[in-house]
């Protein structure tokens, strides 16, 4: 079963998202640029919010 992703948010190029994840609430950051390879999961939305705003794509 795919995660159902809410409260999703976009900082720059990065969007941020909250998903159920076995029982828990857990954050995800990824970079939507093209051939940028970001994405990492969090468990709080202050760690992921951050890793958005200090991401510098490579691409």
């Amino acid at each position: 079963m795919t995660p159902r992703f809410r409260n999703v948010r976009r900082i720059g190029p990065v969007q941020v998202a909250t998903f159920l994840a076995r029982g828990r609430n857990r954050h995800l950051a990824a970079c939507t640029a093209p051939r940028c390879d970001f994405s990492a999961e969090y468990d709080s939305r202050a760690a992921a919010e951050l890793a958005a705003r200090s991401h510098r794509c490579k691409a």
